[in-house]
């Protein structure tokens, strides 16, 4: 563990860096270890059940998850590390918010059952099927790997709508208004 954890600061939609497909991590050294450190504090401050290193403005494809059930169950953060999806079954519609676009929530249709092959954190090969929250989880961060975001699931109108509403944000944001505060929940 690092002793030096720090909160990044998560980038917000419309930001440019968000749409770059992230490289693949090839060094596990101290400072990615801290990278993965930081994403995991992050996460738990925003609060969030997952974060890809994109989102705060680090163009490595490696994210975190933690889908533990609340405060009160222990935490199951999982690190993937150039994660490649290998096979997707069924569908699910879910909920999903996401940190980099605050107090928006929004229907996704996504597939309900994903075998992952990924590195962990020390570079050590796993393979994960998931399914429910985790297999939402794994494919909203793994989009975040490719410049893909929640708002492209979207149909044209909402997409609009949600665009719109960002935007109405970042206004207010550089204007130094806080339109996060009745909506912290994400």
């Amino acid at each position: 563990m690092c002793s030096a954890m720090a909160v990044r600061e998560i980038l917000h939609y419309p930001d440019p860096r968000l749409r770059r497909v992230a490289a693949p991590v090839t060094d596990f050294g101290p400072a990615f270890q801290a990278l993965v450190e930081d994403l995991a504090e992050t996460m738990y401050a925003a609060p969030g059940v997952g974060l890809a290193a994109p989102q705060v403005g680090v163009s490595l494809r490696v994210f975190v998850v933690d889908v533990a059930a609340s405060d009160d169950s222990p935490s199951d953060l999982r690190v993937f590390a150039n994660p490649r999806i290998v096979e997707t079954r069924g569908t699910q519609t879910w909920e999903e918010g996401c940190l980099s676009f605050p107090g928006i929530h929004e229907e996704i249709e996504r597939a309900e059952i994903v075998r992952v092959q990924a590195l962990d954190r020390h570079g050590v090969p796993f393979e994960l099927e998931a399914g429910g929250l985790l297999a939402v989880a794994i494919q909203h961060e793994n989009d975040h790997l490719d410049g893909r975001l929640m708002i492209d699931h979207l149909g044209m109108l909402r997409r609009r709508f949600v665009h719109r509403q960002m935007l109405k944000r970042a206004a207010a944001a550089a204007r130094g208004e806080d339109r996060t505060q009745a909506d912290p929940g994400q």
